[in-house]
């Protein structure tokens, strides 16, 4: 009898330890556990160190961190029947654990379902143009749908963003047609705005020089200076008509009044032999016919 009640101490001993063992539970920060006695829910327990009972308390462990979800490309028919392809990214995490256990058997899967459909509908109520331009509306909206619909889960989704749209071959060729078409309209208007705006100034810059010549020459003077710059082997040097008038008023101030000089010759032309022959002749200076 004592050898046999030796082993049964012994194994009474090993129960107690692995009993023990079963009802000590340890429970990281991020975590909660989430306690069942005989099938009922009695409360969320953790994080730290506390006991169950054996074989009477169950427990199920819930991660409260934040959860990052990616989902799928869902083909969407826009408002203005553009089929396109849209994925998005999902930022949610549990609040309730309680709900997330008792309310729904899977809730990430459930979660990305939810994302799922209320992707393709949201998106489906928008053209293709407010679809790109409108980007933080159409995030804010599937944030508030999807933490609605999954409240009651204990889930809370904090951020919904749109990750990216794939638009077919033709539309993206039409796109980039309207966008050539909007930069050439853009630098039309700029180039013509600046035709104007250098048109006022060139009137203003007449106007100037109408009232004081000597700023003609200033400019002949600094254009020779920049075609120098150039090194060219031809200078053109733009001679003033002002600076020999008066060699060409004294060269004709030497004529007589029938348009011969002094020594009874037309410079550059043989006298005619009579008045007759006269006849057709211009004064190179004036214009007038010869009398």
């Amino acid at each position: 009898m004592g050898e046999f009640g030796g082993i049964a101490l012994i194994f009474i001993a090993v129960i107690l330890f692995f009993f023990l063992i079963s009802a000590i539970k340890i429970i990281p920060e991020y975590e909660k556990g989430v306690i069942f006695r005989l099938g009922r829910l009695v409360g969320v327990r953790g994080p730290g160190l506390f006991f169950v009972i054996p074989m009477l308390e169950r427990m199920f462990r819930i991660d409260t961190r934040v959860i990052t979800m990616d989902v799928p490309a869902q083909e969407v028919i826009t408002r203005d029947n553009v089929t396109i392809r849209v994925n998005a990214v999902l930022y949610f995490l549990v609040i309730d654990p309680g709900k997330a256990v008792v309310n729904v058997m899977d809730y990430i899967r459930a979660t990305m379902q939810i994302a799922q459909t209320t992707l393709r509908s949201v998106v489906g109520q928008f053209e293709l143009d407010e679809m790109l331009s409108q980007r933080e509306q159409i995030n804010h909206r599937l944030q508030q749908i999807i933490d609605e619909q999954t409240e009651p889960w204990g889930i809370k989704v904090n951020i919904v963003e749109v990750k990216d749209v794939e638009l077919p071959q033709s539309m993206q060729r039409a796109m980039a047609k309207q966008a050539e078409a909007e930069r050439e309209k853009r630098a039309k208007i700029i180039h013509a705005d600046g035709e104007f705006q250098a048109s006022k100034r060139l009137a203003e810059a007449a106007d100037v020089i109408s009232r004081e010549p000597v700023t003609l020459q200033l400019r002949y003077l600094q254009t020779l200076t920049e075609i120098a710059v150039e090194k060219n082997s031809t200078l053109v040097f733009p001679l003033p008509i002002d600076l020999i008038r008066p060699f060409i008023d004294r060269a004709y101030s030497g004529l007589n009044n029938d348009g011969y000089s002094e020594g009874g010759k037309k410079p550059n032309e043989p006298r005619p032999a009579n008045p007759e022959a006269r006849r057709g002749l211009f004064d190179p200076m004036t214009g007038l016919p010869l009398e």
